[in-house]
């Protein structure tokens, strides 16, 4: 399971061995403002905001900056660099910040909202308030969610190039806070195959009981494999199969970059990319007023090649189900571990042997399908399975205290 790009493999065979590629080094090099002579000093001020530990930055580079000069136009920058994450500013706050006529400022900030969608706006017309995504979870995934690959201009394309520069760095193992209680903030739903008429089974298993709770579907294409066909490195799986939901879906079908879909449309929508081997993931909380879910494969998704390629734990919540293989049953061919997303299995058929490593198991079911011995692999339940949380506000009170203190001590090993 490889693509073009010999870095980003899945799956590599040795001999007889077939497992998880070794872990990729990492590549991250911070830089200092001194070193960035030349460069406005607005670039320079957002390229300061997003390396921020709190928004789970990249350390200040010549990669950042030059992301930063490439989203941003430096009338755009001027304006940008007043923004925060967390406190949003209105459009007369920023025309008094650069002392710029209110019409100047406002169609600025239309165009970064709505139609790059490089920064993030809310709230009614007239009191609406902007603020300033991280890099990732945030730009690239906006940027690119109302995109398609036919409609993918050169300005998108050199914008995926300097995303994939940074990511390729490995920043983002620096944020591994290495407890096994830290909080997760998205789940994987059992293939709909696998977890049909299990015992076991919740509600909380299965989207069917997710989507009753919202009227409202939209779906884009999922950026990541997106990004990676643009990028010569695709797996050529389907694309349009990221459904946000009730209120998270209005905006984005109100502005034109979601589709809006029925009910009916998404559960189909599922079960195809499940049957190209996808896994569905969803938000780790019981939210009524939206919910996200992508389709996503272990070679392009963003947030699963941070566990495969460089072996630290994910945002991944702990799985409800985990495979069970019977040795009676078991030829040790090999297929389940070829089939894993995640590297979390590995086999050698002449020895006979297996190998399992349940800090890397999402519980997907994608080795119990890839398994053509009845029974030889089924999925059993975890005993101490932690329910999703109650609200998104019960996910972000849980998160908070571990990510400032992982905050804190990525600050610390960047002065």
């Amino acid at each position: 399971m490889t693509d073009s790009n010999s870095r980003r493999k899945v799956i590599e065979v040795k001999k007889s061995l077939i497992g998880p590629a070794e872990p990729r080094p990492r590549n991250v090099r911070p830089k200092r403002l001194s070193d960035f002579r030349g460069v406005p000093a607005a670039y320079l001020q957002i390229a300061q905001k997003l390396a921020s530990p709190l928004a789970m930055g990249p350390p200040l580079s010549d990669g950042l900056v030059a992301f930063v000069r490439h989203v941003f136009t430096e009338e755009e920058a001027a304006l940008v660099r007043h923004l925060g994450r967390f406190r949003g500013h209105g459009a007369a706050d920023l025309a008094r910040a650069e002392h710029l006529p209110l019409d100047q400022v406002e169609p600025i900030l239309r165009r970064l909202s709505v139609q790059k969608r490089a920064i993030a706006a809310g709230g009614p017309d007239d009191k609406r308030v902007y603020r300033l995504m991280p890099v990732m979870p945030g730009i690239f995934e906006m940027v690119l969610i109302g995109e398609s690959p036919e409609s993918l201009s050169p300005w998108h394309r050199r914008f995926i190039e300097l995303f994939d520069a940074i990511y390729e760095t490995g920043y983002l193992a620096d944020y591994d806070s290495g407890s096994p209680n830290a909080a997760k903030s998205v789940r994987v739903l059992p293939l709909h195959q696998v977890i049909e008429g299990h015992p076991a089974a919740i509600p909380a298993d299965k989207l069917e009981p997710i989507l009753d709770q919202f009227k409202v579907f939209g779906v884009g294409h999922c950026q990541c494999r997106m990004a990676m066909q643009s990028l010569g490195r695709g797996c050529g799986k389907p694309l349009e199969n990221c459904t946000p939901m009730g209120q998270w879906a209005e905006a984005g079908i109100a502005e034109g970059w979601l589709r809006e879909v029925s009910r009916n449309d998404i559960l189909q929508i599922k079960l195809d990319a499940e049957s190209h081997g996808l896994v569905t993931w969803v938000i780790n909380a019981q939210s009524t007023r939206g919910q996200a879910s992508c389709s996503c494969c272990g070679c392009c998704c963003h947030a699963m090649r941070i566990t495969r390629e460089f072996n630290v734990p994910s945002i991944f919540a702990p799985p409800h189900f985990r495979p069970k293989f019977d040795d009676a049953e078991c030829t040790f061919c090999g297929k389940c571990a070829k089939n894993c997303p995640m590297g979390a299995i590995g086999c050698d058929p002449r020895q006979k042997t297996r190998r399992y490593l349940p800090e890397r198991c999402i519980g997907c079911g994608l080795c119990v399908l890839a398994c053509d011995r009845k029974q030889a692999i089924t999925m059993d339940a975890v005993p101490d399975y932690q329910l999703p949380y109650r609200s998104s506000f019960s996910l972000l009170a849980h998160s908070l205290p571990g990510f400032v203190k992982t905050a804190w001590r990525v600050w610390r090993e960047r002065r």
